[in-house]
């Protein structure tokens, strides 16, 4: 068979095929489309068993699980929230959203995810909580996460979306915090279309979570509302897309740790493209396989090797901006953000799309050599 070597290769796409045409099918046949189907609550089962926590609870999408996460816990007005200023700008939003003030700290170049060494000078009296955020699949280093948040009386809540799978010393992100928030948008590990889950631990902010989900209104009392609510509710339908997703969690986990693990072996002799750096208790399942490049050995900066994949037909990513420099944001800026601008301009996420086969990697991986030479 001749194989097309010219054909586009995305960055990420979707999983699509098995069971969600069986899954929605049922939805359409009895009628449950909106929010009061059966598959919500089973959806929420399944991911509460596979993070290893007691309580899930799935919203209309991760930002909202992040909104609702903070407000549940008490967070708003005169509060203060630690977040990395490298992350994707839902992580900052949720906290403005609640009332409270982001403080902007700087990550780690060898990670990506937050530097905790720079985290106690900013700790005053109005901090309340931490938002780790486990970037492009990678734990932060949750035990140091956790001695600065008893050591300071802290709530945290971790922003998981790109890591659905990943672990911290055998324990699933998302059932170290206080509460956490995964995305199911169209290019998660896992997806929904839109959507997200919240995984709490406590029962009672839990269930105090869940009125505020549904508009504040009473579990009871049909349409008496005891609080000022939202709508945050997850479909029916997009609760069986995620269950035909859970139904083979494992095999996504293995073939986008797989596209990995090729990428680091084909690469690991090109100078100056650096892997963020793995430990033995950090199982990373590599949302999207992200490089950082130095310009100075590889004798070309990352927006010219992402022109020149461009060209081959190979689709690529910038990290995202560090978040400081951007206008809503300006005022947050906490000085010293050295790490997330070098980042965001050297960073290049690679196509890992589970889609990919060994001759698409191949060819990625020439090209690159090709390119850095």
């Amino acid at each position: 068979m001749k194989i097309k070597m010219n054909k586009f290769i995305p960055i990420y796409e979707p999983l699509f095929g098995g069971n969600e045409s069986n899954y929605l099918n049922e939805c359409i046949d009895t009628g449950w489309i909106s929010s009061k189907g059966e598959f919500v609550n089973k959806f929420e089962r399944v991911v509460a068993d596979f993070i290893g926590s007691p309580y899930a609870l799935s919203t209309s999408n991760g930002t909202v699980a992040l909104h609702l996460a903070l407000v549940t816990l008490g967070i708003g007005e005169g509060d203060e929230v630690i977040v990395p200023d490298l992350t994707f700008a839902a992580s900052i939003n949720a906290i403005i959203y609640s009332g409270a003030t982001p403080v902007l700290v700087d990550v780690k170049k060898d990670t990506f995810n937050l530097d905790f060494s720079k985290i106690e000078k900013l700790i005053t009296s109005k901090t309340k909580a931490i938002m780790p955020v486990h970037l492009y699949g990678l734990s932060c280093d949750m035990d140091i996460c956790l001695e600065i948040a008893e050591k300071y009386n802290l709530l945290i809540v971790e922003d998981a979306a790109e890591s659905f799978g990943s672990e911290f010393r055998n324990q699933k992100l998302g059932s170290i915090g206080h509460a956490a928030s995964f995305s199911f948008f169209g290019n998660k590990t896992i997806t929904t279309g839109e959507g997200g889950m919240i995984i709490f631990k406590d029962e009672e902010t839990y269930l105090k979570a869940k009125v505020l989900r549904d508009h504040g209104m009473d579990p009871v009392k049909t349409y008496w509302h005891n609080f000022v609510g939202y709508n945050y509710r997850m479909t029916n339908m997009q609760a069986a897309i995620g269950l035909a997703q859970m139904e083979r969690i494992d095999e996504i986990l293995e073939k986008k740790i797989e596209i990995a693990s090729y990428y680091k072996s084909e690469l690991k002799g090109v100078s100056g493209l650096n892997f963020v750096v793995d430990t033995e208790y950090k199982k990373n399942t590599y949302w999207l396989v992200t490089v950082l490049l130095d310009p100075d050995k590889t004798g070309i900066t990352r927006d010219q090797l992402r022109e020149k994949l461009k060209e081959k037909n190979i689709d690529s990513r910038p990290v995202f901006y560090p978040l400081h420099i951007m206008p809503p944001y300006l005022k947050y800026d906490s000085g010293n953000l050295i790490n997330s601008k070098y980042i965001s301009e050297n960073g290049i996420s690679l196509p890992s799309s589970l889609s990919l086969s060994e001759i698409d990697l191949a060819r990625i991986c020439a090209e690159i050599k090709t390119i850095i030479s």
